[in-house]
């Protein structure tokens, strides 16, 4: 048997004129402005020190690229793909999205309907069984006039929004500490191959030792320091075995594998480019850091709990209608006279809480200023990282040209040491400390080298990688398709 329910909504005109008005009326109340602009924040007019050249420019959506590693490429590619972390992060916004539609569903109306049959049969040997059924449909709609309602679908929306950027800001720290990492890695090896040439030094030194000793030209005392000396060269290889074990490792995790199944394949650092950077204005980093416009986008969230902690202060007024039809007879339930019709409106104002709302304002209150200085701090702390980043790279530059010089005067003076001892013209602590000094210095070398590569990194994430607040683009992109940072 099919049922047209038609009939109700054409016999309860009222109650469909009375939901419409109510629709204008929250319409009127939606057009209160719920965002306020960001803090202001006293800016730089440029960066303490500059790029060079005078060139103003930000890092594009592949600035890993630049490094000159197709490995290292691929290995961003999987690592944004397949990180834990990152995921983390999608699913979140996949919940804020959620909410947000929960968050919307108030500014439209709600209709529930229900049936029921009953059969009712008299215990006494007289009278007959007798069967009633109703059906209701009831149509209930909060007038949104104080724009609680749109409020937090606002605080909603901007808390997706603060997810979103959450989520950029998350690949954009997973794609750092994988370069970071990768560079780690290449620099560990070429550190062992650094420690490797040391140790056949040694082993070289040794053998003259040893030849000397034979002669009687050099005494035991000079053949047990050279075998110390080749003894403390070795034992510095299982350490730098495990910290590149412990780099790939972490790499591995990175992303999203399990150690076991990974390896890098590059030996060193020998075909890793190094990049220039030059970053723009200041002023343009507030739009080009993702956990800065997640800040921002926070802010906007606790102005619209705000805004609805204080809407919850006035009068709530909500419009009922219903209609349904009650009969002795399930088949005449839709007839004309069985028919029934209710129009109602009701309006809740608080009066005593014990404080509650007022309470819960202030709350907002002071949640919204806690995140107005967040967002100051945030700005603050990138500017200053990017001002760190800068003065990294400079230092950096300064202290490895030097460092190289040094090297080689070391390396010099080793060789010269060397064939200075074997035509006697040179005692063995002077091969020792000359040896030391090079192993060393190399060793500090490859070192600045691996900062200097790091500060590069942290510059680009300094400046928020490659990524820009695209508002037209944000609200199409999936939350399973993270953007490149």
């Amino acid at each position: 048997m099919s049922i047209n329910y038609f009939p109700i909504f054409r016999r309860a005109p009222a109650a469909c004129s009375a939901l419409m008005l109510a629709l204008l009326l929250s319409g009127c109340a939606h057009r209160m402005e719920l965002r306020e602009p960001a803090p202001g924040v006293e800016l730089p007019s440029g960066w303490s020190l500059s790029a060079s050249n005078g060139e103003q420019e930000w890092p594009d959506n592949a600035w890993w690229e630049r490094f000159g590693s197709a490995e290292l490429t691929q290995l961003v590619a999987q690592g944004q793909s397949s990180n834990l972390e990152i995921a983390a992060a999608v699913s979140r916004v996949r919940q804020a999205e959620a909410q947000a539609r929960i968050a919307g569903a108030p500014l439209l109306p709600n209709a529930d309907f229900s049936t029921s049959v009953n059969r009712a049969v008299p215990l006494a040997s007289s009278g007959s069984a007798s069967t009633s059924a109703s059906g209701l449909l009831e149509i209930g709609y909060e007038v949104d006039f104080w724009g609680k309602n749109k409020a937090g679908l606002a605080a909603a929306e901007a808390s997706l929004q603060a997810n979103r950027y959450d989520r950029e800001t998350v690949a954009l720290t997973v794609t750092s500490g994988i370069v970071s990492t990768y560079l780690q890695v290449l620099s560990l090896r070429d550190r062992l191959n650094i420690a490797q040439q040391n140790v056949a030094n040694a082993e070289r030194v040794l053998k003259l030792v040893a030849a000397q000793s034979r002669a009687g030209a050099a005494s035991p005392l000079d053949l047990a320091r050279q075998r110390s000396a080749l003894a403390g060269q070795k034992a510095v290889i299982p350490d730098l075995m495990q910290q590149e074990r412990e780099a790939q490792t972490a790499l591995a995790i990175l992303l999203g594998r399990p150690a076991q199944t990974f390896t890098v394949n590059a030996q060193g650092l020998d075909n890793i480019l190094l990049p220039e950077v030059t970053p723009g204005l200041p002023s343009e980093l507030l739009s080009r850091r993702p956990d800065i416009r997640r800040a921002e986008a926070q802010l906007a969230a606790a102005n619209a709990n705000l805004a609805v902690a204080r809407a919850a202060l006035f009068p709530s007024i909500r419009l009922t209608g219903s209609a349904g039809a009650q009969s002795n007879a399930l088949l005449s339930l839709f007839n004309g006279p069985n028919l029934l019709a209710n129009l109602g409106a009701g309006l809740v104002a608080p009066i005593f809480d014990a404080g509650r709302l007022n309470n819960q304002r202030d709350l907002a209150i002071a949640q919204k200023q806690e995140l107005v200085q967040l967002y100051r701090s945030t700005v603050i702390t990138a500017l200053s990282e990017v001002d760190t980043a800068l003065g990294q790279i400079r230092s950096l530059d300064e202290q490895k040209k030097l460092k190289k010089t040094e090297m080689e005067q070391a390396r010099f003076a080793f060789e010269l040491s060397e064939i200075r001892y074997r035509v006697g013209a040179e005692d063995l602590m002077t091969v020792l400390d000359t040896q030391r000094s090079l192993s060393e210095v190399q060793n500090e070398l490859g070192q600045i080298k691996l900062k200097r590569l790091k500060a590069t990194v942290s510059l680009y994430k300094a400046l928020g990688g490659g990524w820009q607040d695209v508002p037209s683009a944000a609200a199409d992109t999936r939350p399973d398709q993270p953007a490149q940072p």
